[in-house]
């Protein structure tokens, strides 16, 4: 599932592969771009902003993409062959004399001027991974709605960028919190370590190809997608919730007897 530490390493493998070369194939499936042709002009950088990818282009353009639940950017060599999925599910190629770029299921592909990058991702707040972390901005985002919920506060992206529902679940575990407590019951120590718990994890995690939060291989995560196994701290069943605002319900991990708060409310209330 990407999240900012996915998008990171999308963004750096694209990034050392594209940048300084001139484009020799461009190839935009969305009909809002199936006329643009971007052929001839070179890559300037690729960079992540939380869970955005910014591909930044000569001529002062800037190829949006975001790959939301199961999008995916491959890289190819020359007669290589594309296995990322079927071709009805491309909707971008970006090729050079040495790198074909092939995005799979993207869901979001605009493009824009760079100087207008701030339309699509000007809401989001600081990224752990990025030049513009500031722990105490996250946390004062946090802060400006206490009866939030702890998790889906950490969802917003507006709060901090680059959290997604695996990092959800795992920093509620570690701060011994149920996602369904409220963000000012949280312990004031424990709100203030949130920021600094989240660059952590998703530095830990930017170049590896499988995340893990526990230091344990075998077992790399504590919480997420475990559900009925035992917790690895204290041998209680794992569960398993939804939770969201109905219309974007996501699945949801914790152990009853590490965190402490409300469990999920009965369905349909």
């Amino acid at each position: 599932m990407p999240e900012g530490d996915t998008v990171w390493q999308a963004a750096q493998r694209l990034h050392h592969a594209l940048t300084g070369e001139q484009l020799t194939r461009s190839d935009l499936r969305v009909p809002k771009l199936a006329t643009v042709d971007l052929t001839g002009r070179t890559v300037l950088e690729v960079a992540p902003r939380g869970k955005h990818l910014l591909t930044r282009i000569e001529g002062g353009l800037t190829l949006h993409s975001h790959l939301r639940m199961d999008g995916s950017w491959r890289l190819y060599r020359p007669r290589e062959r594309w296995n990322g999925g079927p071709a009805h599910q491309i909707r971008a190629v970006l090729g050079t004399r040495a790198w074909t770029a092939v995005g799979y299921r993207l869901p979001v592909l605009d493009l824009l001027r760079t100087a207008d990058e701030h339309r699509v991702v000007g809401h989001l707040g600081p990224d752990p991974l990025g030049p513009d972390w500031d722990p105490d901005r996250a946390l004062g985002n946090l802060l400006a709605a206490p009866d939030r919920s702890l998790g889906e506060a950490l969802l917003d992206q507006r709060n901090l960028a680059g959290v997604g529902n695996v990092y959800k679940s795992e920093l509620c575990f570690l701060l011994g919190a149920t996602p369904w407590l409220p963000v000012g019951a949280l312990p004031a120590e424990r709100l203030a370590a949130v920021p600094v718990l989240a660059r952590r994890l998703l530095e830990a995690n930017r170049d590896r190809p499988h995340r893990v939060t526990t230091g344990r291989g075998d077992q790399p995560l504590y919480v997420y997608g475990r559900a009925p196994r035992p917790c690895l701290r204290c041998g209680t069943a794992v569960r398993r919730g939804e939770q969201g605002d109905g219309s974007r319900a996501r699945p949801t991990y914790w152990c009853p007897s590490c965190q402490q708060g409300p469990a999920p409310p009965p369905p349909g209330r």
